[in-house]
């Protein structure tokens, strides 16, 4: 019996992979043609040519700078992910804390970084501590936000039996609510992922410190200084490839969680 699972999978991978590869190509054909044929000046609009020779003239500062960002994210995030899971949990225990809670972090998820980001330098210094403290404050709502719908989602039949056996709380919300609420958590941690990046280069931009171990939002600072156009596009492009490679961690994370039982990540072949 001849087993045509391989093949079916490379030609799914294949119309996965190929149609956004050929925009890609595309696109960066076309700019790069629509550039020389115009002429425009790299200091105002570089083409991919100029931006690929800025990243390889400073891929050194630019290394060190991404290794910088992808730290004050992935700090970020992890404390985002521990924090707001945990919190979702003590709000779902109880009805009454959740409603005296809840608002409150709903406000401070409306509040502009910009507005409170002094009070965390002033508190925080500046540097590392205030930069994850941001990253922090932008990517925890949407895990907690999640999660706790998710918690609240369980089906009443079910959490009903757990009551016939007499199940205690925290036994129900272990066994039956969180991986009830996993598809739920695992939405709010693919938004947090990303957002941990905008958090650090947004940390970088107010709290951040120069010399040289700055992060993407310092070196982004210092190229829009100098009018180093092609080096600030290759930057900013740096820091969207991170919030990608954060993306698909998680998503293959989600998948590795889910793909046994849960609809949204099975292996359809239809």
């Amino acid at each position: 019996m001849v087993n045509k699972s391989v093949p079916g999978k490379g030609k799914q991978l294949a119309s996965q992979i190929i149609p956004p590869l050929v925009v890609l190509l595309l696109f960066v054909g076309g700019w790069e043609f629509i550039g020389r044929l115009i002429g425009i000046a790299p200091y105002l609009l570089p083409k991919p040519s100029d931006i690929f020779l800025a990243a390889r003239d400073n891929i050194g500062n630019l290394m060190v700078s991404v290794g910088t960002t992808v730290m004050e994210a992935v700090i970020g995030f992890a404390v985002s992910v521990v924090l707001g899971i945990s919190l979702a949990i003590l709000l779902a225990l109880s009805k009454m804390v959740e409603r005296s809670v809840y608002p409150y972090a709903i406000i401070l998820q409306t509040i502009p970084i910009v507005a409170i980001a002094p009070i965390i330098v002033i508190w925080f210094g500046a540097g590392l501590n205030a930069i994850v403290i941001i990253s922090f404050l932008i990517s925890f709502f949407p895990i907690l936000s999640n999660t706790l719908i998710g918690l609240n989602s369980t089906e009443q039949n079910m959490k009903n039996l757990f009551y016939l056996y007499n199940a205690t709380k925290f036994q129900t919300i272990m066994k039956l609510r969180i991986p009830a609420a996993l598809p739920y958590i695992v939405a709010g941690l693919k938004i947090s992922c990303s957002l941990s990046v905008v958090g650090a280069i947004v940390g970088e931009y107010i709290a951040g410190i120069g010399g040289g171990k700055g992060g993407l939002g310092y070196a982004i600072t210092i190229a829009a200084s100098r009018l180093q156009t092609p080096y600030l596009f290759a930057c900013g492009l740096s820091a969207a490839i991170l919030g990608v490679l954060f993306f698909l961690l998680v998503n293959q994370a989600s998948k590795w969680l889910l793909s046994s039982w849960h609809e949204s990540a099975m292996n359809h072949s239809n």
